[in-house]
């Protein structure tokens, strides 16, 4: 019998985060670093320089020895594939995969979309989000007989298109799509694929769009459409996605789980009148 503890230890893991510098993967970063597992941060600095995220993870964590980073660019395979060679000789293989790059651009009506941002959105969120990552690591896995653990980002868009924003809703359905794909095809390598579809939660790029007046927090009318369309009556908080990716990154407590979505949305999906 599996005591609980040792359901959601990873002390033995090493995962990788790809778009490591956003605000959900920071968060799924210290609840993995918590749980034990040693985390490397991939992400492209645009924003923020790795080197600057990695030493706020580290001392966010006050776990600098199972902090790692690299600036990376996920839609490129040699880049990635340098960054796995790279990953393994400073912290070990990883065998923890979370495919955290995605987001959106703009938003407009059918008609009057760009199909150049239309199909870097679509870059974005399926070869760079999703694709490229999951090839270099599972091909790696699959020669070295690795048991893996891949964790994409799905979202609301994947089961309910949401208004105008219409590549992000086409490559989020996607996401989930080849989640299920992936994981049938997988499963023969022990190498489970799921995914984590969250609710509203503020990040960098969707700030603007849900609040009106940060100082006061006053929403706008989208802001406030979805506050009015969660059950729960708020957006998520960061938090609210740690036991989730423990329980998924954890061989004992989800082993046998595999090509599944599970929404983090406080009801969103259950919305009725």
């Amino acid at each position: 019998m599996i005591e609980g503890t040792q359901l959601f230890d990873l002390s033995t893991h090493r995962a990788v985060i790809t778009g490591g510098g956003g605000v959900l993967a920071g968060v799924m970063a210290e609840s993995l670093i918590s749980a034990g597992a040693a985390v490397s941060l991939w992400g492209r600095g645009h924003s923020t320089p790795m080197d600057s995220v990695v030493a706020d993870m580290k001392k966010r964590t006050g776990k600098p020895e199972q902090v790692h980073g690299l600036t990376v660019d996920t839609g490129d395979r040699e880049s990635v594939s340098l960054a796995f060679e790279k990953t393994a000789e400073d912290i070990g293989v990883p065998d923890i995969l979370i495919n955290g790059v995605g987001g959106n651009i703009g938003k407009s009506s059918f008609l009057e979309t760009d199909l150049d941002t239309f199909r870097k959105i679509l870059d974005m969120n399926i070869m760079a989000g999703l694709m490229i990552p999951t090839q270099v690591c599972a091909g790696y896995w699959i020669e070295n007989q690795v048991e893996g653990t891949i964790i994409n980002m799905a979202s609301m868009a994947s089961y309910i298109p949401l208004s105008g924003v219409w590549a992000y809703d086409a490559s989020k359905a996607a996401v989930m799509n080849l989640t299920m794909a992936a994981a049938k095809e997988f499963a023969p390598h022990r190498i489970r694929v799921n995914a984590i579809a969250p609710g509203f939660f503020i990040g960098h790029q969707n700030k603007a769009l849900l609040i009106a007046d940060e100082s006061s927090g006053t929403l706008t009318q989208r802001g406030k459409d979805i506050i009015n369309h969660t059950p729960y009556g708020r957006f998520g908080d960061q938090s609210d996605l740690a036991g989730t990716t423990i329980f998924l990154a954890s061989r004992k407590a989800s082993g046998f789980i595999t090509g599944v979505t599970i929404p983090v949305d406080g009801g969103y999906l259950i919305h009725n009148i």
